[in-house]
């Protein structure tokens, strides 16, 4: 059986650290977006781009409940991320 594909550490610290470029978030952090949103986005389908994928990525990390493993990664600001 082969293992799981790999998810590179710079493809998420970038996921963590982008800033939403526009909408009702615009400025926020992905991994700050409220989950309804993410959701809003994965029924409508995630842009065909790089932060379509980041917003995915985003998306499958709260319906999981990993955000708490990613607490302070990418800030320095308790309690955010």
């Amino acid at each position: 059986m082969d293992a799981p594909p790999q998810l590179p550490d710079e493809t998420l610290d970038q996921a963590i650290n982008q800033i939403m470029p526009f909408g009702k978030y615009r400025g926020q952090k992905l991994i700050n977006l409220p989950e309804p949103y993410l959701v809003w986005f994965h029924r409508q389908g995630f842009p065909d781009s790089k932060l379509g994928r980041q917003l995915a990525l985003m998306y499958e990390i709260k319906l999981n409940g990993l955000e708490g493993m990613l607490q302070g990664a990418g800030s320095q600001d308790p309690g955010h991320y």
